[in-house]
């Protein structure tokens, strides 16, 4: 099965991550998990465009991309997602969820008490090893 492009925002303010929690999905194995923001890259768009675009539609957010953390493919049992991780910034806190049923500012260090969806974990563990700002 062809990957899905998806662009994911790992947002910080103050030395906090945002981390969002998805509503109820057809598949159980993603609904209620936490995730980075994010979505699909349409076609012709670029990478940050999309993540720009979809961070806008899902928080009614402004945010800056820095970068890219890293990329890779996970392959879900019923799909499989492209996963382009942004370093990101923001200059407040106050998103306003428009798809999610819940958000949390959250320390690195903590980022493990949630419970994530399975293709954001690697990122999270990344994080949580490189306490320092590099990825």
């Amino acid at each position: 099965m062809k990957p899905i492009s998806v662009v994911a925002a790992v947002i910080e303010v103050d030395k906090r991550i945002l981390c969002v929690q998805r509503n109820q999905s057809k598949y159980d194995y993603i609904s209620y998990k936490y995730e980075f923001p994010g979505g699909k890259v349409e076609h012709g768009e670029s990478m940050q465009d999309a993540l720009i675009r979809e961070i806008q539609e899902e928080l009614d957010y402004e945010i800056t991309v820095l970068g890219a953390i890293s990329d890779f493919i996970y392959d879900y049992p019923d799909f499989s997602v492209h996963m382009h991780f942004y370093h990101c910034l923001a200059t407040n806190q106050n998103v306003t969820l428009k798809e999610h049923i819940q958000a949390q500012w959250l320390e690195r260090d903590d980022l493990s008490r949630l419970d994530w969806a399975a293709a954001d974990l690697p990122i999270v563990e990344k994080l949580m090893c490189f306490k320092e700002k590099g990825y």
